[in-house]
């Protein structure tokens, strides 16, 4: 009885890291995602901004 209540309280341990390293990751996504949502139209892409300065020339 001992030894299984042992390895439950190890399971249970490794599952809460898990599930933490998911929210972080999760998180850290979701921060990514919107960061890119917000500084995309401030920001063209490299192809439009040489298109752009060859116009200007």
């Amino acid at each position: 009885m001992f030894a299984a209540m042992i390895a439950a309280n190890i399971w249970h341990w490794w599952a809460g890291v898990l599930l933490f390293g998911v929210g972080v990751l999760a998180t850290l996504a979701l921060v990514v995602g919107y960061l890119k949502t917000v500084t995309a139209p401030r920001i063209p892409p490299e192809s439009e901004r040489a298109r752009r300065r060859a116009q200007d020339l």
